[in-house]
């Protein structure tokens, strides 16, 4: 059986991908969106950290969050909003792909993957790299021909805040994936 390592950086910054069971298309349900969102502010409720960017696909959710200096419970909060997310989806209704009896016992529905990706942020560059991605990953899926056309990330706040250009990552599509070509490989999507 293997053995997972992750990185524990206390008051890290850290890039996770988190996937549903067999990339069923839920995330975008407007019941899904308000569960996890309703979901994830009582995390932070709970266990205080700062989420830098986040977007939210039909099958997966990036995001990048900053925790509290000596903080490094990453996964407690990912188990606890997993877990609260499948609970409230399931109780309504929501659809669930079939478990094996093992996950049956484990008391687990067929809402998430098992585990993420996490990437523990090295460096400014690193994390400017992976805030790109994120802001990028619908243009990169198809779902939107710019970042700005992508309602449910949060692009538009930055945009706001003056870090991104309204039509930043607008231009030749080709050209953005080429830029990416590295990280990608890196961050398992």
């Amino acid at each position: 059986m293997p053995n997972y390592r992750r990185a524990r950086v206390p008051g890290g910054c850290y890039f996770f991908t988190v996937v549903t069971d067999r990339r069923a298309p839920i995330l975008c349900h407007p019941a899904a969106r308000s569960f996890l969102g309703r979901v994830i502010r009582e995390c932070r409720q709970r266990w205080p950290m700062f989420i830098n960017a986040m977007v939210l696909l039909p099958d997966h959710l990036h995001t990048i969050w900053t925790l509290p200096s000596g903080d490094d419970r990453y996964a407690a909060r990912w188990g606890w909003i997993k877990k609260e997310f499948a609970k409230h989806w399931v109780e309504r209704g929501g659809k669930q792909q079939s478990i094996s009896s093992s996950r049956r016992n484990q008391r687990r529905h067929g809402v998430w993957q098992p585990r993420y990706w996490e990437h523990t942020i090295e460096d400014d560059n690193d994390f400017e790299r992976h805030f790109d991605y994120i802001h990028y990953n619908p243009v990169k899926h198809r779902f939107a021909g710019c970042p700005k056309n992508w309602q449910w990330s949060s692009f538009h706040r930055w945009v706001k805040s003056g870090v991104y250009a309204e039509n930043w990552a607008c231009g030749n599509v080709v050209q953005n994936q080429m830029n990416f070509a590295d990280l990608e490989n890196s961050v398992g999507e």
